[in-house]
């Protein structure tokens, strides 16, 4: 039997929707007010779900405040409070889209965790607009 546990993770970020390949006139056509150029910001929530085998040993897939502790270093502590276009290297030549850091958290939580595990996310931009990633 399979089992997925989630986890809950909270961080706030800024940054504009900006196609250096474009003219100011088409980014502001296609990304409107998100392309502005002082930024914008969100209250990002990300939802980590990891599937696998309960441990008979320990009753667990994983040690919630190991999994906690993952999150909490390499995705908390890297994007809170945190411009993505100018202090996040994942970003210097990659669209600060929330469907790009998505694709970033996945990525680097992916690298962190059993390979046993199967990983999805999803990461709520607004209340509203979300993405989702599964295996």
């Amino acid at each position: 039997m399979k089992i997925t546990i989630c986890r809950k993770a909270y961080f706030n970020a800024c940054h504009r929707m900006h196609n250096p390949n474009w003219s100011d006139a088409k980014n502001k056509e296609v990304f409107g007010v998100c392309n502005n150029p002082s930024y914008h910001g969100h209250n990002f929530e990300l939802i980590v779900k990891l599937t696998g085998s309960i441990n008979p040993e320990t009753g667990y897939i994983i040690d919630m405040k190991v999994l906690g502790a993952i999150i909490k270093t390499e995705i908390e502590d890297r994007f809170d409070h945190k411009n993505l276009n100018l202090d996040c290297p994942e970003f210097a030549n990659t669209i600060a889209s929330t469907e790009n850091l998505a694709v970033v958290i996945y990525t680097i939580l992916k690298s962190k965790l059993d390979n046993q595990l199967k990983l999805a996310i999803v990461l709520f931009e607004t209340n509203k607009n979300f993405v989702e990633i599964t295996e």
